[in-house]
This record gives structure tokens, sequence and C-alpha cells, in this order.
């Protein structure tokens, strides 16, 4: 208003007509309170338009997973601001049309009334100007800036304008949900993976996740897409032991070198995985008894499909059933009723007078199989049943498949680390690529030669000396 009464004082100075450019015949006389007026009323067009403008930019730029996302994590500010904007966004469509038709209703009237007191030319080109400078530009570069603080102060005109269109907005609002729908898509895997990239340290923009922090996030949200086969340890490349062998100073040399705490036991042949050994329970066997295999407990170890997901699988392994499993390829073909096999294996077990830990789902070929538990650890096994009761149970296909590799749980964590996890005894980094650890000569001779010494030392006179040479499946 300040700029219209100085350029029309301007003009009255410099001696002007009424028929001048600035000003028409029938134009409201400059001094006249009705004068006044209508330049009042257009200056408050022009604001009004430019908080249209500015809300519709600051607003609707504002995303509902990005509102949700300030009201759950944000400062205690953004969480009240973000709180009072998101029952007005939610309604994006209403929301848009009322503020567009307020914004077009003040720039269409702003004409008029400057039309009352300017000539039509000068009425036209002020209207264009105030509302290209005020109306729009400097709005929306504030609301660019400040959208969510400029919305929270402007939500209760907002709600009032809402009411007040409501019989023109919520109908076109509810047409353009039909044909558009809402715009509030969640982001997709990898969409997520390179927003996590981006706010990297290494990416070089500010961010605050370390390596490590976008390595495990990346790990996490891949993991669903791998499987068993992928993150399994080769059935070839698995240390096992045989049901019929016995537990002699080679047998726990072999262990002991290992250095795992469960060890698959298999029949025949080494695909023929029956259950596990866990190695603490071997604290009350001596080597010098020579104790068969089969007279130990062991453990049912569950069988999985080569494509079972990742996520499935550590689900699985949290449950506390097993921390390792047999993976297996599927076969497609028929087979007789589970139930056959069991009383088959029952039956064995019966003539044997011993207790059966049969595997979680046995090879209906293999039901010849026995496996005998010690008298002397039979309180024990009643009282900690080896179960594999978070397994759920899966088809006969996966029963009678070809068993190819061993996963466990330290697999799994590789995958969502996406680095190996090594230990004092891992010979490779990789066993896919057979990448060694470096160290891994070193060690060998340096600390596991006097172990094997000792154990050797230790042997009853008689017993034969058996070779270091730890075969590997």
């Amino acid at each position: 208003m300040f700029l219209l009464t100085l350029a029309l004082a301007a003009g009255a100075g410099a001696g002007v007509s009424r028929s001048s450019i600035v000003t028409d015949e029938n134009d409201i006389e400059f001094g006249n309170p009705m004068w006044f007026v209508y330049a009042g009323v257009s200056c408050v067009l022009v604001l009004f338009a430019g908080i249209m403008s500015g809300l519709t930019l600051g607003l609707m730029s504002l995303g509902l997973v990005e509102l949700e996302i300030l009201h759950r994590s944000g400062s205690n500010t953004e969480k009240k601001q973000a709180a009072a904007i998101l029952p007005v966004v939610q309604r994006q469509h209403q929301l848009l049309v009322t503020l567009l038709l307020c914004n077009a209703a003040a720039m269409e009237a702003l004409p008029i009334y400057l039309d009352k007191i300017f000539h039509p030319a000068v009425a036209v080109l002020l209207s264009v100007t105030f509302v290209l400078i005020f109306g729009e530009v400097i709005p929306q570069a504030i609301s660019a800036r400040y959208g969510l603080a400029v919305g929270a102060n402007f939500v209760g005109l907002v709600r009032v304008l809402m009411i007040i269109c409501y019989p023109i907005a919520y109908p076109v609002g509810k047409v353009l949900d039909a044909l558009i729908g809402h715009s509030d898509t969640l982001f997709r895997r990898a969409q997520l993976k390179a927003l996590v990239s981006i706010h990297s340290q290494e990416a070089g923009k500010g961010g605050e996740l370390s390596h490590d922090e976008t390595t495990i996030i990346s790990g996490a949200l891949d993991l669903t897409e791998k499987t068993a086969e992928e993150a399994m340890t080769p059935i070839e490349s698995t240390f096992s032991l045989d049901v019929n062998s016995k537990l002699n100073w080679e047998a726990f040399g072999k262990i002991l070198a290992k250095g795992h705490s469960r060890v698959p036991v298999y029949s025949g042949n080494p695909k023929n995985i029956i259950g596990l050994l866990l190695v603490k329970s071997l604290l009350t066997v001596r080597a010098e008894t020579e104790t068969p295999v089969s007279d130990v407990s062991i453990r049912r170890i569950p069988r999985v499909p080569a494509n079972m997901p990742l996520y499935d699988i550590l689900n699985e392994f949290q449950k506390g059933g097993s921390h390792m499993a047999a993976v297996v390829k599927v076969k497609s073909k028929k087979h007789p009723p589970a139930d056959v096999s069991d009383r088959k294996l029952a039956g064995k077990n019966k003539n044997k007078n011993s207790q059966l830990t049969k595997p979680l789902l046995p090879k209906l070929e293999e039901s010849n199989v026995v496996v005998n538990i010690d008298k002397t650890l039979e309180s024990t096994v009643q009282h900690t049943s080896p179960t594999t009761k978070g397994f759920r149970c899966v088809t006969d296909d996966v029963e009678d498949g070809d068993v190819i590799g061993i996963i466990t749980l330290e697999d799994v964590f590789e995958e969502l680390l996406q680095e190996e996890i090594v230990d004092e005894t891992d010979v490779y980094i990789d066993v896919h690529k057979r990448i060694r650890v470096a160290a891994a000569a070193a060690a060998s001779s340096v600390a596991r030669a006097p172990s094997t010494r000792r154990i050797a030392a230790q042997r009853p006179t008689g017993v034969k000396e058996e070779k270091d040479n730890l075969p590997v499946m």
C-alpha cells in the first residue's frame, strides 16, 4: 500500500492530469477514503495470495513418510509441528484444491480492485508485478526452506479455509483420489540402500553413518533376497564324523584341530547327514575306551531346502532348536509315507534296546541307520531332550533330497555383516573361493602341533600312532 501511495503522490506532485496513464476519469480520486480502502484490500489480496502460494509449496512438498519420520524421531519442536500438520496433509487432494482455489480467487480479484484506483493498463502491470514478487517468489522461497514451520503456524487458517471451500474442494479431491490415488508410496529396498549410502561418511556429503553401519544396513536389506545355498558351506568342505567311527586319539585330534563346537554325523555316504554331535558332550568320553560315535548323544539336525530365505533360517535359529542345519537340494519325486520310515526306525531301535536321537527329517532309504545313546548319558538326554522345535515341518521332497551343504548361525551373520568372521581355527576366509587365512600355515605349525604332541604323549602304551593329517570332506 505504501508503494501505491508513493507512486500516486509522485504523479500528483508532478502535475499529472486525471487523464494521464496512471489514473482514469472514472477512478477514485487519491485522498478519498475509498481509495485507501481499495488499496488496502489490494494489499491484503496480494498477501493472501502469497500465503496460499507458499502453503501450496510448503505443505504439498511434505510427504506423509517424511512427516511420520519427523513425528517419531525429530526434535521436540519438529514433533509438535509434524503432529499439527499430519491430519491436514493426509487429505492431500482436498488440501491442494483448497489452496489453489483460494490463491486463484485472490489473484483474480486483485485487478478488479486496482482498476478502481488506477488506469487499467497500470492496474494490470501492478497486479502482475506484485503477484509475481510478493505472491509467488518470496513466499515460495521462504516455504521451500521453512516449509514445516510455515505450515504449522498457518495450520489453523488452512483448517478454516478447508471448511469454507468444502463444497467444492471435497468432491474434487475425491475425484482426484479415485483417478490419481495417494502419493504416500514408501521407499523400495534399492531406494533405501541408496539413501543410506548417501548418508554415509564416505559419500562426503556430511553424513553421520560409518562404513560398518552402512554395510550392515545394506546387508540386512539384501538378506531377504539371499538363500541358504548362497551362504552354506559345501558338504565337500565340511568336517564330519562317520557314525560307525570310533572316538579314539585320532578322532579327538581332528576335532581339536578343527575347533568346531558342532560336528555333523553321517552314515556311509558323507552326504547322508543323520545328526550332529556337540563337542562339549564329549568331555566325559575317554579316548582310551575308543567309544563308537553311535554310542554318544547325537542331536537331530534340521534339513532346510536350498532355496529357503536366510531371514527364515535366522528366525528358526533364534528359537533355540538348533544353530546348524543341513541344506538339501529338493527332488521332485514321490515317497512312501513318513510314518512307515518312523516305524522301521523304531523297530531297529527296539532290537538294539537303546534310545534314538534321530534326525529331524531322516532320509527314507537310510532308515536302517541306528544311533545308539550311551546308557551313562541317558538321564542327561532325558532332561535335555534334543529337539528342533524351532523348525517347521517341510515337504517329503526336502526329506529325501541330497544334502549339499551345512549352514550355521555364523554363516547367516556373515551374510548380514557382509564380511567373513574368522576365528582362531579357520583355515579359509572364503570356502567357496578357497581363500586361505594369511596366518593359517603359521597357526597350524605353532599352535596345533604342540597340542597334537601332548595328546600323543598321553596315549597309553600299545596305542598305534595315527596320522595327524585331517581329512576335510
